[in-house]
């Protein structure tokens, strides 16, 4: 992924294959970070939702902090993991045909 950070702001590579929103896994870079920050905001407080009056409480966090959260990350490692392979493969691709 072509994603560099600057402060707290990702500065994203101009492509000509697609516009950063459209790359899902920049949405999940960016969800992951929100979410970081969200909590730590919040540290020590019920976590206010848009949708509902019930505030998320202290398990609902652990539960984020503990298994949502790796789990993005889980899945932005294994999409670095394919990326590399790829990246791996057109190298080798590029060297037989030079």
């Amino acid at each position: 992924m072509a994603t560099m950070f600057c402060g707290a702001a990702p500065v994203v590579a101009r492509s000509p294959f697609c516009r950063p929103e459209e790359d899902p896994f920049l949405l999940l870079e960016s969800t992951l970070r929100s979410l970081q920050e969200i909590l730590r905001r919040s540290q020590g407080k019920p976590l206010r939702r848009p949708w509902d009056e019930q505030p998320y409480g202290e398990e609902e966090i652990t539960i984020l902090e503990e298994e949502v959260m790796p789990a993005i990350e889980q899945c932005l490692s294994r999409v670095e993991e394919l990326d590399q392979r790829l990246l791996g493969q057109r190298e080798r691709l590029q060297l037989r045909g030079a």
